[in-house]
């Protein structure tokens, strides 16, 4: 049944942990409609039952969007719920297997690009049908300062978040006029589960991130929520095709 409402009906992919957990709770104190998406049907149950409790109209769909008919049931479901899509947040993404470029191999780059760079592609390709039939609609991509600056390391990471810049910038331009904008936010070392696996839960690897940051220390994911709230909302109505550096000042050495 499709309930409409006057709040931003905002889909957030990769909703349960991290970036895309606190964006949602960011959405919902915003007073914003709701849909989170993942794979753990367990813990997007238990979000949606803290959402609500913020005042929001919260559902999640089990979606991986590594796969096109996955990511089409996604953003149809989220019509036939809401009525429309005002605010993507295409955040779902993995570390991939870090290590120098001589250790990579074709899984862990097919590993990594399925999730970050197919992943971003095929939920565009949905959301952008749906929002300019609306002629309105805002999409943000999280990116990396990776995929701005590269890392030691992290190659196969920092290459897939290259190519979400690029994707980000070639859809904005595709779709300008029609009332959609597309933008990156890209953050610095955060304060994630995915930044304790890349250093391996170290405090010393914690430490190398912090003196790699300018402002000195990693970021909160609050930090970066607040920033996507702000780029996907109507008050950034003349901002589209723009990478977002929210990294402490990261890719500004």
């Amino acid at each position: 049944m499709t309930t409409t409402t006057a709040q931003p009906v905002v889909l957030i992919t990769g909703a349960l942990t991290g970036i895309g957990r606190a964006t949602a709770l960011a959405f919902a104190r915003d007073g914003a409609s709701i849909v989170v998406s993942g794979r753990r049907d367990d813990v997007g149950a238990a979000l949606v039952r803290e959402l609500k409790e913020l005042g929001a109209q919260a559902e999640y769909i089990n979606s991986d969007v590594r796969h096109d008919d996955s990511v089409r049931n996604l953003v149809d479901q989220t019509v036939a719920r809401f009525g429309r899509i005002d605010i993507a947040v295409n955040n779902a993404g993995t570390e991939g297997q870090p290590g120098p470029v001589v250790e990579q191999t074709a899984e862990s780059y097919h590993a990594t690009f399925d999730t970050n760079v197919l992943g971003v592609l095929l939920s565009m390709k949905h959301e952008l049908r749906v929002m300019q039939a609306q002629g309105k609609g805002s999409i943000v991509n999280i990116s990396s300062a990776y995929g701005v600056v590269g890392a030691a390391g992290a190659s196969v990471y920092a290459a897939s978040k290259f190519a979400v810049e690029g994707l980000t910038k070639s859809a904005a331009l595709e779709v300008t006029g029609s009332g959609v904008r597309v933008n990156t936010v890209a953050p610095g070392p955060i304060e994630t589960g995915m930044l304790s696996r890349f250093t391996g839960g170290s405090a010393e690897g914690m430490a190398y991130m912090a003196g790699s940051v300018p402002m000195g220390r990693v970021g909160r994911v609050e930090e970066i929520a607040q920033a996507v709230v702000f780029i996907g909302s109507d008050k950034a109505s003349y901002i589209t095709g723009q990478s977002f550096g929210v990294d402490g000042g990261r890719t500004a050495l």
